[in-house]
């Protein structure tokens, strides 16, 4: 007998995967429609193509919008929103708990490529049919990433619309009313509780769609033998693509450095490396792109960095959703059995371009003539080759879990991972500088000599005296590749400004890439300047530890305890603990650096607030940072280990009170509405009643009663707004107390007194010997930082200059 379940709401469900259904068919009929229409060069079939393609972009748009209603409303009937997000979350982190799971992402990913077709039906004229066949051939995988069905008893994709009853075993689901019993969802993952989150996904997934494009061209160029024009029209989506990815992996950056704390901008995480190995291959396929429109030279080596561009970024999207990483990266998704269909989607689009190019190899447009080595298309080929060995030594290491498993070996990763990636990655980005400093005074085809030296001379003898004044004064002396680095990434930012004047006097348009290759020098030096001399101001030199546990995880040499108003020196910083407060699921500790002169007056006061999110029962705390952030320095901040919480404890007349030990003995006091309690360092003042109390993963029925007493807490200078919470549950009489740390209390609303009119407060202090609160924080001064973010936004904007001109030059 079918259970007829309470409160459900099917209707959104049962939309949107009718939308996924629809979104998966519209895509495969656009796909065949714009493949015959290429074959037969019917125009009929095109029109066919067309409109398909326009259902499956509104299909893609319902299957987002009811997904949102669903996590919006709080439908956890849903597994989808049941997993990823609770009552608790603003609705901008609502957003970010929409793409969290696989099947999120995945919409995202198929949303933009939709969208980027769109774009192309309406600007890619006679190239629409073979182009859109690659487009929607791509969207019919990705569409089916959403599907959910098994086929023969192969599972297909996964539908963000199973019910919670349909994809977890438990015996709640056994009775009609089971979600009267699911008070809330699991929640959004506190690291991606960042505002970074938000917008760093979609831009992230935008460039992996944009990348498509040019490989589109690509293919279909080859097929329809439409070689010469290949650049044209790859070139400028090739630009878009590496913008919008590289903006992506920037804002992942730029979390990692605000919301992580290991403390920095780049970890070398698998994930991280999956994303960046596309943007490294498709930028080296630019240059070469650009090297074939100007002397016809290495067709070839182009196509090939296009094609591979795209399947790496197929390649990643294994990586991280197959749960192969799940040891290596803190990043990565877990399996939701799709791996097979994920190698089927790489295969596709690994093998189709294979079989073109063999069958076309012969009509390729292959100079006989070899380049000149004094010419600009020579170098620009040789700085692909380095990127893509660069790339060949990031995919080795990053895909050793897969060699594990395809070949049963057991190989372990790198015990230093950022080391050893530092180590390689620093000799490539050494040449690949020095190839961006001098290829710019080099022409196409042949190149003076003469001209040439005398071009670069001022820039060289500059370089190596500026270098030689940076590595003194940021004192990376003693590592020959880091002076190396230096000098290669000045070398070429003193190039790149020399054709950057020239180019401003009359032609700025043509400045786009002297302007990306100055923010690449940028973005090496503070890189390197941040990474290898950032300073841990935090130093314990007591010889005490914070226990085995901790030591784990951190340096207790790095780590400094703080006790609440007892100011400590650090570094040139006096430091205070002055309390935390709590935010949602945040406690923010406030700590107070002060610089004084001499003369012991303040030079310098300021605030951070290092937050973390507390859970009592695993024992841990999940820290995200707080900066200062200066001109030519930040000091970085986070807490490392606190006192854990209980936020709320449940009381009854069998309840052990043994957590209260800390605490004088309680005090109770009847009160009304309008009250106030003096106490020793504070008063407590009784606000109003709360009638319509609700508790967190408590259910309440009609039988019951919850009130919660809202409570004013002044001690100094601040006021805490707190609500302790009473309630009558069947015969059993609780209350949920609240601490209030800054006051050194617990209040607890403990009973109702009707004959009275009163309510009764239960005050608990603590002694003023007591030991007072504290935390253990690590500080961190990361110098020239801003030189690192300076510099990746300067090569962005060279990108979107380039980006202008080749479009201009298409038209």
């Amino acid at each position: 007998m079918d259970i007829q379940y309470a409160g459900e709401h099917l209707l959104p469900g049962k939309l949107g995967q009718f939308f996924i259904i629809l979104s998966f068919g519209a895509s495969l009929l656009a796909f065949l429609s714009y493949y015959f229409a290429t074959v037969n060069k019917d125009d009929s079939w095109a029109k066919i193509g067309r409109i398909s393609f326009f259902v499956n972009f509104a299909a893609i748009i319902g299957i987002g919008s009811c997904l949102f209603y669903i996590i919006y409303n709080h439908y956890f009937e849903y597994h989808y929103a049941w997993a990823h997000s609770s009552t608790q979350l603003p609705v901008y982190y609502i957003i970010s708990s929409f793409w969290e799971g696989q099947e999120g992402s995945f919409w995202l990913w198929t949303f933009w490529q939709a969208l980027l077709g769109i774009v192309l039906i309406f600007r890619s004229k006679t190239w629409e049919p073979s182009v859109m066949t690659v487009i929607s051939l791509s969207q019919v995988f990705i569409c089916s990433m959403l599907l959910g069905v098994e086929i023969f008893g192969a599972k297909i994709g996964s539908s963000p619309f199973i019910l919670l009853r349909n994809a977890i075993e438990a015996p709640i689901f056994s009775r009609p009313d089971y979600l009267s019993l699911i008070a809330d969802g699991n929640g959004l993952n506190p690291l991606l509780q960042n505002y970074w989150m938000v917008i760093h996904p979609p831009t992230l997934f935008l460039g992996f769609a944009a990348m498509i494009v040019p490989f589109a061209y690509a293919i279909a160029g080859v097929w329809q033998k439409r070689y010469q024009k290949l650049v044209s029209y790859a070139l400028p989506w090739a630009l878009f693509a590496v913008v919008v990815l590289g903006a992506g992996i920037i804002m992942g950056s730029f979390w990692a450095y605000e919301a992580l704390n290991f403390g920095g901008f780049w970890a070398w995480d698998p994930v991280e490396n999956a994303s960046v190995i596309p943007w490294l291959t498709l930028i080296a396929g630019v240059h070469v792109l650009i090297a074939y429109k100007n002397t016809g030279h290495s067709y070839f080596t182009s196509l090939f960095l296009i094609v591979i561009s795209f399947i790496l970024v197929l390649y990643a999207s294994f990586l991280t959703r197959s749960g192969i990483l799940g040891e290596t990266s803190v990043h990565a998704f877990t399996s939701l059995g799709m791996d097979t269909q994920l190698l089927i989607f790489m295969a596709v689009f690994t093998l189709v371009p294979v079989y073109l190019i063999v069958k076309n190899w012969k009509n390729f447009p292959i100079t006989k003539k070899d380049e000149d080595t004094y010419s600009r298309e020579f170098w620009l080929f040789i700085g692909a080759i380095v990127l893509s060995v660069s790339c060949i030594q990031i995919i080795a290491t990053t895909s050793i879990p897969v060699f594990n498993k395809i070949f049963g070996t057991d190989i372990a990763p790198p015990t230093d991972v950022i080391q050893h990636y530092n180590k390689w990655q620093l000799a490539f980005f050494v040449v690949v500088a020095i190839l961006s400093a001098f290829t710019q005074f080099m022409k196409y085809k042949k190149t003076d000599s003469k001209k040439f030296f005398i071009s670069i001379t001022v820039s060289l003898v500059m370089s190596l005296l500026l270098s030689a004044i940076i590595v003194y004064f940021t004192d990376v002396y003693h590592n020959l590749g880091y002076i190396l680095l230096v000098w290669a990434a000045m070398f070429s930012i003193l190039c790149n400004a020399k054709v950057l004047g020239e180019a401003v006097k009359g032609k700025w348009k043509l400045a786009g890439s002297s302007i990306a290759h100055i923010g690449f020098g940028l973005l090496l030096i503070g890189a390197l300047i941040a990474a290898a001399t950032n300073n841990v101001i935090s130093v314990n030199n007591t010889g005490i530890g914070f226990g085995d546990e901790f030591a784990k995880n951190n340096n207790p040499r790095e780590n400094i305890i703080l006790y609440k108003n007892d100011p400590i020196k650090m570094d040139k910083y006096t430091v205070t603990y002055l309390g935390d407060s709590t935010s949602g699921v945040n406690t923010y500790y406030k700590v107070n650096y002060k610089v004084f002169d001499k003369d012991g007056k303040v030079k310098e006061n300021f605030n951070l607030y290092p937050n973390a999110q507390q859970n009592a029962k695993m024992r841990q705390i999940i820290a995200s940072p707080d900066t200062r952030h200066y001109l030519f320095h930040d000091v970085y901040t986070h807490v490392s280990s606190v006192p854990l919480k209980e936020e709320e404890h449940v009381h009854d007349e069998h309840s052990d009170h043994s957590e209260d030990d800390h605490y004088e003995q309680p005090v109770a006091h009847e009160v009304s509405v309008g009250d106030t309690i003096k106490l020793r360092e504070s008063r407590v003042i009784v606000k109003a009643i709360n009638r319509n109390a609700t508790i967190q993963n408590i259910p309440l029925n009609k039988e019951d009663v919850a009130i919660g007493m809202k409570l004013e807490v002044v001690t100094g200078s601040e006021t805490i707004e707190t609500e302790p919470i009473f309630l009558i549950k069947g015969n059993s009489k609780l209350d949920f107390g609240k601490r209030v740390d800054e006051a050194g209390l617990k209040l607890r609303f403990t009973n109702v007194i009707p004959k009275k009119d009163k309510l009764e407060l239960t005050i608990y202090q603590k002694p003023k010997e007591d030991k007072k609160d504290w935390i253990v924080l690590k500080a961190v001064v990361f110098p020239y930082i801003n030189l690192f973010w300076g510099g990746t936004i300067i090569m962005v904007i060279g990108f979107i200059i380039s980006i202008f001109r080749r479009s201009k030059e298409l038209k």
